[in-house]
C-alpha cells in the first residue's frame, strides 16, 4: 500500500507491523483451515463406515459346540426366580502418606480391597501397582520412588509378590515396637 509522502514515519511504521502481522494470522488461518479439511475429511469417512457396518452387520459367529440334548418333559416345573447377585460397593483406601499410626489400616484396606475384586486384577504385580498408586506425600512418595527408580536400575519390578509387598511395607511403615505398646496397652492401667 502506498502512503501519502507526508505521512509520519511512526504511523508508516505502524502500518508495516500491522500488514506483516495481518499476513501471518492469514497464513494461519489458511494452515487451521487445511487441518481442519482434513480431520472433517476423516471424520466423514469414518461416519460412512460406520453407516455401512450398522446398515450391513457382519452375520453372529456360530460356536462350534453341538446342540445340548432337550430331555423330555417328565414334570412341569415352575420357572425360577431370576437370580440377582448384587456386590457390595467397594471403596479404595485412602492415600497413605507414610504415617506409621494410618500403616496398618492401608495394609488392611488394599488386602481387604483385592480379596473382594480379586477378578481385577491380572496378576500380582497389578495389585502391588495399585497399592502404590495411592502413595501421595511423605515418606511414602520416597519409598514408592525408590521402588520405580530400583526397576529403572535394573529392569526388573524390585517386589515380586504381593506377600512380598506386605513384608517390605511392614518393615518400613509399621511401628517398630507394635507389638510391645499393644502389650503396654492392654496391661497398662488405661485399658482397666
Amino acid at each position: 500500500m502506498l502512503l501519502p509522502p507526508d505521512t509520519p514515519q511512526g504511523v508508516a511504521d505502524a502500518l508495516g507491523y500491522l500488514q506483516h502481522h495481518l499476513q501471518e494470522l492469514t497464513e494461519r488461518q489458511h494452515v487451521s483451515e487445511s487441518n481442519i479439511n482434513s480431520t472433517l475429511a476423516a471424520l466423514t469417512m469414518q461416519l460412512q463406515q460406520l453407516t455401512q457396518l450398522v446398515a450391513n452387520p457382519p452375520p453372529p459367529a456360530v460356536p462350534n459346540t453341538p446342540p445340548l440334548p432337550v430331555p423330555s418333559p417328565l414334570v412341569s416345573l415352575p420357572p425360577a426366580p431370576p437370580v440377582r447377585q448384587t456386590c457390595p460397593k467397594l471403596f479404595c483406601p485412602l492415600d497413605f502418606n507414610g504415617e506409621r499410626h494410618n500403616s496398618c489400616a492401608f495394609l488392611n484396606s488394599c488386602s481387604l480391597y483385592i480379596c473382594l475384586a480379586l477378578e481385577q486384577f491380572h496378576d500380582e504385580q497389578e495389585r502391588i501397582l495399585w497399592a502404590l498408586m495411592f502413595f501421595k506425600g511423605g515418606c511414602a512418595t520416597k519409598w514408592s520412588e525408590n521402588v520405580f527408580c530400583q526397576e529403572a536400575d535394573t529392569g526388573v519390578f524390585p517386589i515380586q509378590t504381593w506377600g512380598d509387598f506386605e513384608q517390605q511395607f511392614q518393615l518400613h511403615f509399621f511401628p517398630a515396637n507394635a507389638e510391645a505398646n499393644a502389650i503396654n496397652a492392654l496391661e497398662g492401667t488405661s485399658y482397666h
